[in-house]
């Protein structure tokens, strides 16, 4: 009682900290390291059990739209799950389809490419460097050698799909536990809103991220496919598919959807026309994907570009090429339940940030006279309840949706934890 009263009177309170800060922060890496060791190792799990998860996520609006129609909950989730297998199972086609065209088309082209190893041969010899030399380089080189490794490539990408059964049946387990999600969410929120937001806010990031991946991919794809139909380069429509597929790998996905179209307007036209549509295709997908998108892509789920790309790499090393298309909701995922679930470490989401610092805005609202703390985990900060004295307030979920009321970052006051109160629905815990 003593304790109590000293430090209400403002005496010293001990450090919540029971280790150096030093020892902690080596803790900290040392589990990191083992973390991704662990889920490197075991990737071939793991990367169909993140891809189902985020599959889930993007479509869990869905059944709650056609539960509220009048579905019964059965059908809402049986529909979702046929959508769900339907684009998947269409992009992954398009992607098979893609790459073994273009290996049944390099054949085809064998006199083309013999014809500019040889042109190659003699613009080098013209500059001064010897037969020996060009020999030894352009041995190994030959439309062979293209077409084994297409078909290496092909190889791994039915190596990635060997999981689709797994895929396909932790989907619909998945599906079928997500049908409970909101009522879930609701009763999460009445002992834990901290983690609810969490959870909140890697959902309705994730979703954000898809929905502007999608509408820039649609774009890039209609752009691509009329600059190569109006080059003459065969099967535009497929390119066209396949820069919308790979614009979901940020920053570099362009370039992969480039090869086969270059590649093929080089052996149907020669040099001038694969440079044309490589400057063409960079010059659209430059502007789209690398100016335009990443401003909507950091507005919408709050990271800014250099981590964007930092993720892609990192994750693509951990989870090999599923990690390149996973690396935003990974991010997301991680970032919420390691910044933004932890008042300790908000901090860290201003630098994490894509937006201005001096606009951010707290995800809560303190009502007046009540004491109440109103989070929204929608926020550029995530869960909510950012104000100083690491205030768990009051979050609210109506039919499965949540409050969003924001308040600037400066001006809120300090209120103690205990003073909180939950509401899930139209009742109020106090």
């Amino acid at each position: 009682m003593t304790q109590e009263l000293e430090s209400a009177e403002g005496a010293p309170v001990p450090s919540q900290w029971l280790l150096p800060r030093g020892l902690i922060v080596l803790l900290g890496l040392t589990g990191l390291v083992v973390t991704v060791a662990g889920t490197k190792a075991f990737s071939s799990i793991l990367g169909p059990v993140f891809l189902a998860l985020m599959l889930t996520v993007a479509v869990h609006p869905v059944p709650d739209w056609l539960q509220r129609k009048g579905l019964p909950r059965w059908l809402a989730t049986l529909t979702a799950l046929v959508a769900v297998y339907t684009i998947l199972n269409t992009l992954v086609f398009f992607l098979i389809y893609s790459v073994a065209r273009l290996g049944t088309l390099l054949p085809a082209y064998e006199e083309q490419f013999d014809q500019l190893l040889t042109d190659a041969k003699s613009r080098l010899g013209n500059l001064g460097i010897g037969s020996d030399q060009i020999h030894n380089m352009l041995s190994s080189v030959d439309s062979g050698t293209i077409t084994r490794v297409l078909t290496g490539l092909l190889e791994d990408t039915l190596g990635l799909l060997s999981n689709l059964v797994f895929l396909v049946v932790l989907l619909l387990f998945m599906a079928i536990d997500g049908s409970g999600y909101s009522q879930r969410m609701q009763v999460l929120v009445r002992s834990r809103p901290d983690i609810a937001g969490a959870f909140m806010s890697f959902s309705s990031g994730t979703r954000k991220y898809l929905v502007v991946s999608t509408v820039f991919g649609a774009i890039v794809a209609v752009l691509d496919t009329g600059l190569l139909w109006a080059l003459g380069i065969p099967l535009p429509i497929l390119w066209g598919v396949l820069s919308f597929i790979t614009n979901y790998i940020p920053n570099i996905g362009f370039v992969l959807g480039l090869v086969p179209p270059a590649l093929l307007a080089l052996l149907d036209g020669g040099v001038g026309p694969m440079l044309t549509v490589i400057v063409l295709y960079s010059v659209v997908n430059v502007i789209i994907q690398s100016v335009i998108q990443p401003k909507f892509v950091g507005d919408a789920v709050g990271l800014s570009v250099t981590l964007t790309f930092l993720s892609l790499v990192f994750w693509s090393w951990v989870l090999g090429p599923l990690g390149a298309i996973l690396a935003i909701p990974l991010t997301l995922m991680a970032k919420a339940f390691l910044v933004d679930i932890d008042p300790s470490t908000r901090w860290a989401d201003v630098l994490l940030n894509e937006s201005d610092p001096t606009s951010t805005t707290v995800a809560s609202e303190t009502e007046p006279g009540t004491g109440v703390c109103r989070c929204d985990p929608d926020s550029s900060l995530g869960t909510g309840s950012s104000v100083p004295g690491d205030v768990f307030g009051r979050v609210e979920i109506e039919d499965g949706s949540v409050s969003k009321r924001r308040t600037p970052l400066t001006g809120t006051p300090s209120l103690p934890s205990t003073s909180g109160k939950i509401s899930a629905g139209k009742g109020v815990n106090e």
